[in-house]
């Protein structure tokens, strides 16, 4: 998977899914920060479990929340 193309393409993807599911979102930076650790939690989960498909799919939602909270600074 290291075609940067197809990857902002996943990030692209799920920067449309969190849209859909939440809406445009705004919040505070200590927020963002307690979002984006929730989501690098979940990166480290699948990590330790060993879980490739888990692990790129969270690394995807990672920078996409990090795209949000771009999008909201």
């Amino acid at each position: 998977m290291n075609n940067r193309g197809y990857i902002w393409e996943r990030i692209c993807e799920e920067r449309r899914r969190q849209e859909a599911k939440w809406g445009e979102q705004h919040h505070i930076p200590v927020v963002w920060s307690a979002i984006l650790s929730e989501e690098a939690g979940e990166v480290a989960k699948a990590a330790l479990e060993v879980n490739h498909a888990d692990y790129v799919r969270e690394l995807v939602q990672v920078a996409a929340v990090a795209v949000a909270a771009l999008e909201s600074a």
